[in-house]
């Protein structure tokens, strides 16, 4: 059996403890070119479900064991249970079995003997409604990633790393755990665009982007375009020291591009300068103070020389820079995925 992202006709799965009622709802079914799935009570056809993950379920109320009503309950609590469409079949038409029909969750029901036209057309649009359904989430989804990336570089936009920066020193005030930010800038970008052109540039932030996201891959890592050739790197759960040995991965990493840049003032490549900083949040103070902390290191390496990584280390300002040892000496440290430790 097809699984659903490769089906060709909509897979039904049908419910029901009696043999001859199965085989007339298959016959229906299958002449209007469905594929059919059967099982003869209600534990089997939640057995079948989560195998197959059928487009809808017709489940027949009175079975024993396991009526169609709770059968129904416990398929909504299964993986893409509540996108499923369920239609219950009953032989009772009473208002309360009806009630209790929708009160469980089925989007539908038909009653016996079954009227074979009505339940054609009930089938056919409570699927058509599902797709539907499922198409506008998808599009849904896809807005939302939209929103939050950058269209150029397809790393995380400005609007994304302030929503996560915030989280992020949320939590990091709850849990009195360390948050660090490095900001990252391309060194001398607009003699590089003067010289290259727009297109390279747009190559160059393109190769810059996801050489920094290659470096800060934890999972609750966040590289993020800032603004024009600067690049914002959230690390949670590190030190300045592991700040400062991410910081000179990612410069080397860049480096090792070797993007040529004949208009620099710094060497023949491509180079980047970081600032750094890492604090445990305090309740008083708000994230925008990790912002001017990070931005005042990277102030200071722009302005010694750029082509490296300076870490903001407190009150009053005291910076250390990495360009007084070689970055030989992170590139081959020891990394655990886990946690930015100093080099």
């Amino acid at each position: 059996m097809a699984t659903p992202s490769d089906r060709i006709s909509p897979l039904i799965l049908v419910v029901d403890d009696d043999p001859v009622a199965r085989m007339q709802l298959r016959l229906c079914l299958e002449n209007e070119g469905y594929e059919i799935a059967e099982a003869p009570d209600g534990t089997t056809g939640l057995a079948i479900y989560g195998h197959l993950q059928p487009d809808i379920v017709l489940l027949d109320a009175l079975m024993p064991g396991l009526d169609g009503f709770e059968c129904c309950v416990r398929l909504q609590s299964l993986p893409r249970g509540r996108h499923i469409p369920i239609l219950i079949i009953t032989g009772l038409n009473d208002q309360d079995s009806v009630d209790r029909a929708f009160a469980v969750g089925a989007a539908d029901y038909v009653t016996k003997p079954v009227h074979w036209a009505v339940l054609r057309q009930r089938v056919r649009r409570l699927i058509q409604q599902s797709q539907l359904q499922q198409q506008l989430e998808a599009a849904n989804r896809e807005l939302r990633r939209l929103a939050s990336v950058d269209g150029l570089t397809q790393v995380a936009n400005r609007r994304q790393f302030d929503e996560l920066l915030n989280q992020e020193w949320l939590r990091c005030q709850q849990q009195q755990q360390q948050l660090a930010l490095l900001l990252c800038d391309i060194d001398c970008f607009k003699p590089y665009n003067d010289t290259y052109g727009h297109q390279a540039g747009d190559r160059c932030l393109q190769q810059v982007a996801q050489a920094l996201k290659a470096t800060a891959h934890r999972p609750g890592d966040l590289v993020a375009r800032y603004g024009g050739e600067e690049f914002a790197v959230l690390l949670p759960n590190t030190d300045g020291k592991g700040a400062l040995c991410v910081a000179e991965r990612m410069n080397a990493q860049i480096k090792a591009l070797n993007i040529p840049h004949h208009s620099s003032s710094v060497g023949a490549c491509v180079t980047v300068s970081a600032g750094g900083a890492s604090m445990i949040p305090e309740l008083e103070l708000e994230a925008d103070i990790l912002i001017a902390a990070a931005d005042q290191a990277l102030y200071h390496a722009k302005h010694t020389g750029r082509d490296r990584c300076c870490l903001y280390t407190g009150e009053p300002i005291s910076l250390v820079s990495s360009a007084s040892r070689p970055l030989s000496v992170s590139i081959a440290a020891a990394f655990n995925p886990d946690s930015h430790s100093p080099c």
